[in-house]
């Protein structure tokens, strides 16, 4: 009998097999083996269409939601290159790994379909037989459009469990096999996700295009004009000896993300600077590192500019305007100096982690006078580059906050330049242990670093402001007289980020102003040294260090503020807070010396931001100034907290004058906290009755949350009206029920289309598609 038993189950097991072998190969027998197709095809031979017809689709319709690192699945349908490399059941964010992920970046990490296809990468495309039939039938992109229009989407409802919007959800990402299955447990599944169908114009010009085999063409090459400006910066770049090409370097390792373009030429062709194994003239041969100080294990790098191809994202897009004035002014910066480079740095981590040793040949003038003057740029690195997604990640920041800078010519004065040779090694990051980390023996010694440093650099300005020094405003640059780069406000959107120029909205809760060891150090953590891909130990350390480099540029801000009342505001900041350990090395860098700064009431630091707006006037940009928003609307930032509690992050208006053209407004909620020095514990921490709004003219974020459309000014006056009498979710989903674009409004895609048309004209060259991943459904 046990032996009966035993051939039954054997025998049940190999039937199974057979069904799945069967279902595995279904495709197979069908259209036959899937292998990668040559899709590329010149402007003639059908690339044309692609570019006038299906581009605009997949963008406006399909990238809104599928382009960068946090595109569901990996799909970035933003370029050719994206669309056939297909999809990953690998998550790029995943906070719990415990051994870092090898990357995954388009153009990088493989160049042709076929390596994709060896890391695991699953087309939406069809790759058998190129049959009319099998291309439709064969295609994962065709079958996930297919699902949505067979299948009805509700209009103007709030959304079921069934759908999922969670920033964190989990994602199916089936290939072409596994999709009947999936299409019929989740028949509301179909693409766009959770949002209207294509028309039925488009998805017959979609059908067409994949039908036919889907070939795609590149966006026109850069015009005569712009690569002899491309050639320029090329040959500027890489001249030879040491001191261009260390300067070369350190340009690089600030502007690599950026999305660089010639002003005076086109500002709709963007490059990036990379570094490549062939030098200008040559086709550019990729040096596909981790992190741009890696080895690139090659006797010469040369720096090179690559045709940005993909559509532009608003969440990435960092524009960079370079002309004969940038050329001058680096040259001034880094080759007209009175200094030598001996001798190249290596690409060590320890050293090529650490920019105070490998640049120490650079004056620290030059160094910082380069980061100021593109000061917002940076930044947005902090907050466009991958480090930046998700709640965990940005709750080191406060949700409104300003940020100034110290004058380089206070900040590069011997002492200063000795203390910063003298600590170096107290000046190390965490990238120097690259992308695999033990967080708890790692952060009591960054701790120890830190505190060195700290203790340093206290007593040095203790030492400077006590003899002679001046302790006043003078510190604070001044944008040169001209430059708006001087003045930064940061918003934090929960699990997003915002960084504009000028001092924008109300006064805030914290400031912070940054010296250049600083904002070097926040650049190398958070842009340069941050590997996305890397373990839970590379991002817990990353994320706890940061809290060291905040309360380091808050308290450089304190330092400004009498010495009796900085104990006092700092401990407002930090109501209710277990001592942390960061708070613990920072505690003792608060000054000794007195402000002479001349403050007249008992709220001086009220008088200290306006003092700051007042130095900073003739360069304070205000392109966002609250105080020009209409009066009607304007009465929004004094919403009752009841009220204020219903609003998500960030929430896009749009206003029709009379004159039939649209004003664009962003309402921010700004959450409160008692403190930010938990890691884990962010609600317990939230000072809810405190919570408040800033409503700022045109768009800040990257990402809406709700989108409201008033067509007529009774439309105006009926909306702020009803905001202010809104109490619970109840009564919010009423208003959004008259005025707001839910995610299942009928003519979504319309008001989708205009807000970009209109975000193109307030925008300008800034201007980048938006992200639909954290629209609410409400």
């Amino acid at each position: 009998m046990p032996q009966k038993r035993f051939i039954w189950l054997v025998s049940i097991f190999i039937f199974l097999s057979g069904c799945a072998v069967l279902g595995v190969s279904h495709y197979d027998d069908l259209f036959g083996p899937e292998q990668p197709q040559e899709r590329l095809v010149s402007y003639t031979q059908g690339g044309a269409k692609y570019l006038q017809q299906v581009k605009p689709v997949l963008d406006n319709r399909c990238v809104v939601c599928h382009g960068c690192y946090d595109a569901p699945c990996q799909l970035k349908l933003s370029s050719p290159q994206g669309i056939d490399r297909g999809l990953s059941k690998a998550l790029v964010y995943d906070g719990t790994r415990l051994l870092a992920e090898s990357p995954t970046r388009l153009l990088f990490d493989a160049t042709t379909t076929s390596q994709w296809r060896g890391k695991g990468f699953t087309p939406v495309l069809n790759e058998r037989v190129q049959t009319e039939y099998a291309n439709l039938h064969g295609s994962v992109m065709y079958q996930s459009l297919l699902l949505k229009q067979r299948n009805s989407f509700p209009e103007q409802a709030i959304l079921g469990k069934e759908f999922d919007f969670s920033l964190d959800r989990t994602q199916s990402c089936p290939s072409m096999d596994e999709y009947d299955a999936y299409a019929k447990a989740n028949p509301h599944g179909g693409m766009p996700y959770g949002l209207p169908a294509l028309t039925n114009h488009e998805f017959a010009q979609l059908q067409s295009w994949l039908e036919q085999g889907a070939h795609m063409g590149e966006i026109a090459a850069p015009s005569k004009e712009v690569q002899q400006q491309v050639d320029k910066w090329e040959q500027f770049l890489n001249q030879a000896g040491n001191k261009p090409q260390l300067a070369a370097r350190y340009i690089y390792e600030h502007w690599y993300l950026a999305n660089i373009y010639f002003v005076q030429y086109s500002q709709e062709t963007f490059f990036k600077l990379v570094r490549s194994k062939t030098p200008p003239g040559q086709p550019i041969e990729l040096i596909a590192t981790v992190r741009p100080f890696d080895d690139p294990k090659v006797t010469r790098v040369y720096y090179r500019l690559m045709h940005e191809r993909s559509t532009i994202l608003s969440k990435t897009h960092l524009p960079l305007a370079l002309d004969d004035r940038k050329m001058s002014r680096l040259y001034s910066q880094f080759l007209g100096g009175d200094y030598e480079v001996n001798e190249l740095p290596g690409y060590a981590p320890k050293l090529a982690a650490n920019p105070f040793k490998t640049f120490a040949a650079i004056p620290v003038k030059s160094r910082y006078q380069f980061m100021l003057d593109e000061a917002e740029l940076i930044v947005k690195g902090f907050i466009k580059g991958p480090v930046c997604r998700g709640q965990i990640a940005l709750n080191v920041i406060n949700d409104h906050f300003w940020v100034a800078f110290v004058d380089p010519d206070k900040n590069a004065n011997p002492a200063v330049e000795a203390l910063l040779l003298e600590h170096d090694d107290d000046l190390l990051l965490p990238a120097a242990e690259q992308s695999n980390v033990l967080p708890l023996s790692s952060w009591a010694k960054y701790a120890k670093h830190q505190s060195d440093y700290l203790k340093a650099k206290t007593e040095l300005s203790d030492q400077i402001f006590n003899h002679g020094g001046k302790l006043d405003l003078d510190l604070i640059w001044q944008g040169d007289g001209h430059n708006p780069n001087a003045a930064l406000t940061i918003f934090r959107h929960f699990n997003s980020a915002t960084v504009v120029k000028g001092f924008v909205g109300q006064q805030p809760k914290t400031a912070w102003v940054l010296d250049y060891a600083l904002f070097e150090r926040i650049h190398y953590l958070l842009v340069a040294g941050f590997d996305v891909y890397g373990n839970i130990g590379h991002q817990l350390i990353t994320r706890l260090y940061m809290d060291f480099l905040r309360l380091e540029g808050e308290q450089n801000y304190l330092n400004l503020l009498p010495k009796s009342h900085r104990q006092e505001i700092k401990n407002y900041w930090y109501r209710q807070s277990h001592l942390s350990l960061s708070e613990f090395i920072n505690r003792k860098s608060l000054l000794g010396a007195e402000s002479l700064i001349e403050y007249q009431t008992n709220d001086p630091q009220s008088e200290l931001y306006l003092k700051m707006s007042e130095r900073l006037s003739d360069v304070l940009h205000q392109e966002y100034d609250y105080h020009a928003v209409p009066e009607r609307l304007k009465q929004l930032n004094r919403l009752p907290i009841a009220a204020v509690k219903t609003l998500p992050q960030v929430t896009f208006i749009l206003a029709r004058n009379e004159h039939g053209s649209h004003q664009a407004y962003t309402l921010l909620r700004h959450n409160a906290h008692f403190n930010i020095s938990s890691l884990l514990n962010e609600s317990g921490q939230r000072a809810y009755e405190e919570d408040y709004v800033t409503v700022i003219p045109g768009f800040v974020g990257d990402y809406p949350e709700a989108i409201w459309y008033l067509p007529n000014q009774a439309h105006v006056e009926a909306f702020t009206t009803g905001f202010a009498q809104v109490v619970d979710e109840t009564s919010y989903r009423a208003l959004k029920a008259q005025f707001g674009i839910r995610r299942t409004h009928p003519q979504f895609w319309q008001y989708s289309d205009l807000l970009h048309d209109v975000a193109r004209r307030y925008r300008g060259v800034e201007f980048g598609l938006f992200d639909y991943n954290r629209l609410e459904n409400r």
